[in-house]
């Protein structure tokens, strides 16, 4: 049977809260990606996380049992640093916010990375440090207002970990918004310089990307007009699904990274789905079993995504997110999916 791994060259793969969480791997990841490899799916982890170089997160990628180089591994850093060296002759002085990736990354593309406004530098670049604070954010702050330019790695509002959802460098971005009323240019995730430097990595004719949340990931991979899966196991949920405007619609979905290589626990949005019968009715939607269509003891992970996927098309159709069920599988699968109560 034909799985996404066969008919995707490339696999465009988040990090946090796809692959891991925090330091924890998320089940099946390993086991998962390893198959879709065999089938002849080159694995490119593209990360809007700024904190770790390429060769330290392959490393921590290697121990959770996957076989890459830092060859693998993009990183929103490593975007960030073209685009500024695209703009600014090499020896320009850049004001660093971040960690020492990210200054690296400058340094790599031939730029001066300093920490002081009084440096005169040409451009502020941020990314995720948990050591952020006030004094680097006002020398920064100085600096835009003097007329610097501004490119952020990304703009993600929060960062999954294993003990839960923490500021991300978006929260951090939007202090120097507030501060300034400036924007920055963006290099990660949802904005296309980092994916479309993933597709050129990978050599890839048909990409699929790979994520958790519909707001970067999935956003990322439309802008690029590259199809996308959307895995369950980090930020977006189901009903976020439901309400998702264009920009954030994913092709596929899955419970977790196991749709990859299983075709019995993904469903494609758009398919058709004989199970079920979806309807609007006033201001609800409403999803019951298929008449005729014999029903199964259990229902499995591709009947419950499969009534996922035709409620999106629904809910997108109808701009209504209110459901209600006919019958028990339908309130089973709507359960299993949290969006009964």
């Amino acid at each position: 049977m034909t799985v996404l791994a066969d008919v995707h060259d490339a696999l465009l793969l988040d990090l946090d809260g796809t692959v891991y969480l925090g330091h924890v791997p998320i089940e099946h990841v390993a086991d998962a990606l390893n198959e879709a490899g065999r089938r002849g799916s080159r694995s490119i982890y593209v990360t809007n996380n700024a904190s770790r170089p390429p060769a330290e997160v392959a490393e921590q990628l290697s121990k959770m049992g996957l076989t890459l180089t830092s060859d693998d591994v993009l990183t929103s850093p490593q975007a960030a640093a073209a685009m500024l060296a695209a703009r600014h002759p090499a020896g320009s002085p850049v004001l660093v916010i971040g960690a020492q990736a990210l200054v690296d990354e400058v340094a790599r593309v031939g730029l001066v990375p300093v920490r002081e406004a009084a440096a005169n530098p040409v451009a502020v670049v941020q990314g995720h440090s948990p050591e952020t604070g006030w004094p680097i954010l006002a020398e920064a702050c100085i600096a835009l207002r003097a007329g610097a330019d501004w490119v952020a790695a990304n703009v993600d509002s929060t960062l999954p970990t294993d003990r839960g959802l923490l500021p991300g460098n978006g929260s951090m971005v939007s202090v120097l918004v507030t501060a300034t009323g400036l924007k920055p240019r963006v290099a990660g995730k949802p904005a296309r310089p980092l994916m479309d430097a993933a597709v050129v990595r990978a050599g890839s004719v048909t990409p699929l990307v790979v994520g958790d949340r519909l707001d970067t990931d999935i956003e990322a991979g439309v802008s690029a007009g590259v199809p996308s899966l959307l895995v369950f196991t980090g930020v977006s949920t189901p009903a976020d699904l439901l309400a998702a405007p264009a920009a954030q619609r994913p092709n596929h979905l899955a419970l977790d990274m196991r749709g990859l290589v299983d075709a019995d626990r993904v469903s494609t949005i758009g398919e058709e789905h004989p199970q079920w019968t979806v309807r609007t009715e006033g201001v609800v939607v409403t999803i019951g079993w298929s008449a005729g269509i014999a029903v199964p003891a259990e229902l499995t992970d591709a009947d419950v995504l499969a009534a996922l996927a035709d409620l999106c098309v629904e809910c997108w159709r109808s701009g209504i997110t209110a459901l209600e069920t006919s019958g028990p599988e339908a309130e089973s699968a709507l359960t299993r999916l949290g969006l009964l109560k």
